[in-house]
């Protein structure tokens, strides 16, 4: 099986890339103005030069994690956003369907609104914020261009980050460690953080359904973590972690502003299809996960 993964220099994308990498030797990475090491360079927004480089290396699943998914940026900049999350996926989808690679495009469960969780894949989409429309139009857009395409949404995702402002989680936990500046952090919306390594095991699971096991798989799937957290329980599990106090973070309970970008309460999606499938849905549980990884930080400064 070749794989190809786009957007391979991300969070996701990072996970996607080793989890493969640990079962077969046939992958190949893609960035853009972040490839380093064994990623390839290569501009997704040059359709000519993405068709000629799948073309050339003819994979048997192309995985499209490449996306701008940071709320406040995709708000700013809706052009190079709409272009990227959506027409970018959809020239893809399309040179999937005409080299017969199975192609996986990572959505979102902010397509929903939060109002009616938990979501199954035939619920129906109501996004509150661009990014949120922007990867329901890619959803649109890659079924539209190749029918036996996989869309899987996932939630907010935590994991090994470069630096802390590549995930909301991490940013989270720079917040607890500062213990000198006070702030207020948001007690509301109801969050199902998901660890990488565990969304790449089961895109591994559902490529290798196709590939490997010739059972076909399309259309939408659903897989996140089940336990709810707010953005402000997590600051307290990394607080009792590290030992430290929390007496500079004021949870705050109230609807956020109209002025911010919206947000959905609750959008906690069902794994029920990928049960169905005979996919693992199991997740690592996320104290647990902040405990190892925390520890071993702790351990290495020593």
């Amino acid at each position: 099986m070749r794989v190809l993964v786009t957007g391979a220099s991300g969070l996701l994308g990072r996970a996607v890339y080793k989890t493969f990498l640990e079962d077969m030797n046939d992958v190949i990475g893609l960035a853009n103005t972040r490839a380093k090491g064994d990623l390839r360079q290569l501009d997704l927004t040059d359709t000519e030069a993405a068709e000629t480089f799948i073309n050339e290396i003819k994979p048997n699943v192309i995985i499209h994690c490449a996306a701008e998914c940071r709320l406040e940026i995709a708000e700013k900049n809706r052009d190079a956003t709409l272009h990227l999350n959506v027409e970018v996926s959809g020239k893809l989808a399309t040179i999937a369907a005409k080299s017969n690679s199975l192609f996986i495009y990572l959505s979102t469960a902010y397509v929903f609104d939060g109002t009616n969780p938990p979501y199954d894949v035939d619920a129906t989409p109501n996004p509150l914020n661009f990014y949120g429309e922007t990867k329901y139009k890619g959803e649109v857009a890659v079924l539209n261009a190749n029918p036996n395409a996989v869309i899987l949404r996932v939630t907010l995702l935590y994991g090994d980050v470069e630096y802390p402002g590549e995930a909301a989680v991490s940013v989270l936990l720079e917040t607890v460690k500062n213990t000198q500046k006070t702030v207020e952090i948001e007690h509301y919306a109801r969050r199902y953080s998901t660890c990488v390594e565990d969304v790449a095991r089961v895109i591994k699971d559902l490529a290798k359904k196709q590939v490997e096991e010739n059972i076909p798989i399309k259309g939408i799937f659903h897989f996140s973590a089940q336990e709810a957290y707010t953005k402000y329980q997590m600051c307290v599990v990394f607080a009792e972690i590290l030992h430290l106090p929390i007496d500079h973070i004021t949870p705050n309970d109230k609807e956020p502003a109209s002025t911010e970008v919206k947000r959905p309460y609750d959008c906690r999606l069902s794994n029920d299809r990928l049960n169905e499938l005979g996919i693992d849905t199991n997740y690592v549980d996320f104290k647990s996960w902040w405990t190892r990884k925390l520890i071993v930080e702790n351990n290495n400064k020593k």
